[in-house]
């Protein structure tokens, strides 16, 4: 299967790219992986004239693309102030608009948070609610899997390229959410 997977932190050293790189580590092997880093992020705000799909910048055209081949879009998001971050709630205001629509139909969507702390519970729920809506108010046959990933202590449990720490607690946890989320993937598109 093809998988998007958006790290939603244009931060630098942000921790959101060391769980991207992880997952990507954890279903190379088996599936062909995409990791969209939000660095790159350039995508306007509605102010400022929004997104243009007939003039896409390099990062646009990367994260439409992969989006678009995705059969699986794993979206990570730090706790930002008890949600996700403006980064991807101004990419939700734009891409399910029309020419982009097509880009929140026939996937499976699953999220994860992440915190240097105990947390990311919030940033992951309040985006499941939010593509729900995208995806039932444009009337699109996707899925959103019930289960999250909590990514707590970041930086103590995987080093700048996900590389495991060797914390067992969570790499389990990791494990488990790739292998459900692939299951269910493998339901839908069954």
């Amino acid at each position: 299967m093809r998988i998007c997977v958006i790290s939603g932190s244009a931060r630098t050293n942000n921790n959101t790219i060391r769980v991207a790189k992880a997952i990507e580590h954890a279903l190379q092997s088996e599936h062909q992986v995409v990791v969209i880093d939000f660095i790159h992020y350039d995508i306007p705000l509605i102010a400022q004239g929004g997104l243009n799909a007939n003039n896409l910048s390099a990062f646009q055209q990367k994260l439409v693309k992969a989006m678009d081949e995705a059969h699986v879009v794993i979206m990570i998001s730090p706790e930002y102030n008890w949600s996700t971050t403006p980064e991807i709630l101004n990419m939700l205001h734009l891409l399910p608009n029309k020419p982009l629509a097509h880009l929140f139909n026939n996937k499976v969507f699953s999220f994860v948070g992440v915190s240097t702390g105990k947390g990311g519970k919030a940033p992951a729920i309040h985006l499941m609610q939010i593509v729900n809506k995208l995806i039932s108010f444009g009337d699109h046959d996707s899925f959103v899997s019930s289960r999250i990933f909590e990514a707590h202590f970041t930086k103590e449990v995987l080093d700048d390229e996900g590389n495991s720490l060797g914390n067992p607690l969570f790499d389990k946890g990791l494990e488990d959410y790739c292998n459900y989320t692939m299951r269910m993937a493998h339901r839908w598109f069954k």
